[in-house]
C-alpha cells in the first residue's frame, strides 16, 4: 500500500492543523489543532470527526499553541486512547493550555445559557477540563533528536523549530519514504530561542506560510519598547501591553530586563497579569536547554533572564484589581494579545482615556478586533458595553513576532540537500502560501 496524506485543516487558513498518515499498518494524525477566528472555520470544531478517532494509533504534536494541540481533548473525548507525542518542553506547556482552553469552553457555554444566547439547550463546551486531563494522561514527551516509533511501521524524530519553547519539526518516516513538516518555524537571531534546526532530506516537504508573502521590520523591536517605556515614566502613566501568555510574553520579559542593564530604560515596576503567562514563564526558565547563547549565559551567571529588576506577579484576580489603584510609572502586561478578551480588557478601560497611559502591541492584530482598531486610530473602543474615548498614546511593533518571514522561510528551505519530490503550502492564507515558490498549497 502507497502511504496516503489527508489536508483536514490549515490548508487555505492559519489555523486547525490537520493531517492524515496512512501506512500500512497504522494510521496516525500529525497535529490536532482547533480551528480559531472567523465563525465559519470555529463551526468546522463541531463537526463529526472525519476520521474514526478510535481506529488512529497515536497523535504527534508539533507544538503547543491551541490551533495545533487544541482539539486533543476533544479527539479523546471522541474515543482516541492512542500515545500522544511531543517535546519535552511541549508536554510542560500542554499541561497549561489544555485545561485553561477547557476553562474558556466551560466559561463561554455557562455565559450563553446565563443570557439566553444559544440555539441549543443548554448550550454545552466542546470539551471540558476531565476531557483535557484525559488527554495529558495519554501525552509522552520525546527529546529532540531521538528516533521512535510512534505505531506500526511508522519512524518518527523531533528537530527544534525555534518558534517558541518545545516548538518541533517534524520527520516522519514509512518504509522508503520520508515526510518532513516544517511545523510552525521561528526566526533567525532573535533572543531567547535557538535559531531553526535545518532538516537535509524529505521526499514530501509541507512547509507552513503564515508570513509568505510578507517580510518583518529589520530592527529588533528594542527601540519601540524603549520607546514606550520612556514615555511612561515622562509622563508618570501606565505602559499596557496586551500580549500573548507563551512566546511574547517571555521574549518581553527578556527584553525588557536587557534593556534595565544596558541603561536604555530606568527600572520601574513591571506586573505580569496573566496566570497562563505565570506559569508559561516558569516552564520557560525549567528549560535553558532550549535557549540561545546569550540567555544561556545569563542563566550561568546566576541572573534570572525573565525576571526585569522591578518584577511582580498578579496571579490572582484580587491581585489584579489591585492595580487599579497603581499609580505610574509602571508597566502592566496581560492577555489577551489582540485585546479580545482576558485582564488587559479591564485595564484598557480603566485607564485608555488618560493621556498619560501608553499602549504597546508587539505582535499582529487581526481585522475586527480591538487590538486592530486601536492600531488603526480609533477614537474610542467598546469595553464590556461601554465606549470608552482613546487619549492614549498607541504604539506598535511587528518585530517581535515568532513566525519566521518570507526571507527566513526559504532560508530555512535552503538547508535540504535537494529539493524534495513534492511540497504543499500550508497554514498560510491562500496570498501568503501561493506566495512561496515550488509548492503546492495544500
Amino acid at each position: 500500500m502507497t502511504p496516503s496524506l489527508t489536508f483536514l485543516g490549515a490548508a487555505g487558513t492559519v489555523t486547525g492543523a490537520r493531517f492524515v498518515l496512512e501506512g500500512e499498518r497504522a494510521t496516525v494524525l500529525l497535529e490536532c489543532g482547533l480551528f480559531q477566528g472567523l465563525a465559519e472555520l470555529r463551526s468546522r470544531n463541531w463537526e463529526p470527526p472525519p476520521l474514526d478517532p478510535a481506529g488512529l494509533a497515536a497523535v504527534l504534536i508539533s507544538h503547543a499553541h491551541i490551533d495545533h494541540s487544541g482539539y486533543l481533548p476533544r479527539l479523546v473525548r471522541a474515543g482516541f486512547a492512542g500515545p500522544i507525542f511531543c517535546s519535552p518542553a511541549t508536554a510542560d506547556l500542554l499541561r497549561i493550555m489544555l485545561p485553561d482552553a477547557a476553562r474558556l469552553q466551560e466559561e463561554e457555554a455557562d455565559f450563553r445559557n446565563r443570557a439566553g444566547r444559544t440555539r441549543h439547550q443548554p448550550a454545552l463546551p466542546l470539551f471540558t477540563e476531565a476531557d483535557a486531563e484525559a488527554a495529558l494522561g495519554q501525552v509522552g514527551a520525546v527529546a529532540f533528536g531521538r528516533e521512535f516509533a510512534p505505531a506500526p511501521g511508522f519512524q518518527a524524530r523531533f528537530r527544534s523549530s525555534g518558534h517558541i519553547l518545545g516548538a518541533s519539526s517534524v520527520e516522519v518516516r514509512l518504509g522508503d519514504r520520508r515526510l518532513v513538516y516544517s511545523g510552525d518555524l521561528g526566526r533567525y537571531g532573535v533572543p531567547v530561542m535557538r535559531d531553526p534546526e535545518p532538516v537535509a532530506v524529505a521526499d514530501t516537504l509541507l512547509v507552513e506560510s503564515t508570513y509568505g508573502n510578507r517580510l518583518h521590520p529589520a530592527d529588533d523591536g528594542s527601540a519601540a519598547v524603549a520607546g514606550a517605556v520612556r514615555r511612561a515614566v515622562e509622563r508618570r502613566g501606565c505602559l499596557l501591553v496586551p500580549a500573548f501568555a507563551v512566546g511574547r510574553t517571555q521574549e518581553l520579559l527578556y527584553m525588557l530586563r536587557t534593556l534595565e542593564e544596558e541603561g536604555r530604560v530606568p527600572p520601574i515596576p513591571v506586573y505580569l497579569d496573566s496566570p497562563m503567562g505565570i506559569a508559561a514563564t516558569a516552564v520557560y526558565a525549567r528549560h535553558p536547554e532550549e535557549h540561545d547563547e546569550a540567555a544561556a549565559r545569563v542563566a550561568a551567571e546566576g541572573r534570572r533572564p525573565f525576571v526585569p529588576g522591578r518584577f511582580h506577579l498578579s496571579p490572582a484576580v484580587d491581585d489584579s484589581k489591585r492595580l487599579n489603584d497603581l499609580e505610574g510609572p509602571a508597566i502592566i502586561i496581560a492577555g489577551s494579545g489582540m485585546a479580545t478578551g482576558g485582564r488587559i480588557l479591564h485595564h484598557l478601560r480603566r485607564r485608555l482615556g488618560d493621556e498619560r497611559t501608553t499602549v504597546l502591541f508587539v505582535g499582529y492584530q487581526a481585522a475586527g478586533t480591538r487590538g486592530r482598531l486601536l492600531r488603526d486610530g480609533a477614537r474610542s473602543i467598546r469595553i464590556f458595553g461601554e465606549d470608552v474615548p482613546v487619549r492614549a498614546a498607541i504604539v506598535t511593533t511587528d518585530a517581535l513576532s515568532a513566525h519566521a518571514d518570507r526571507a527566513e522561510v526559504l532560508r530555512w528551505l535552503r538547508g535540504f540537500a535537494r529539493a524534495p519530490a513534492q511540497t504543499f503550502t500550508v497554514h498560510g492564507e491562500p496570498a501568503a502560501a501561493e506566495a512561496l515558490p515550488g509548492g503546492d498549497r495544500a
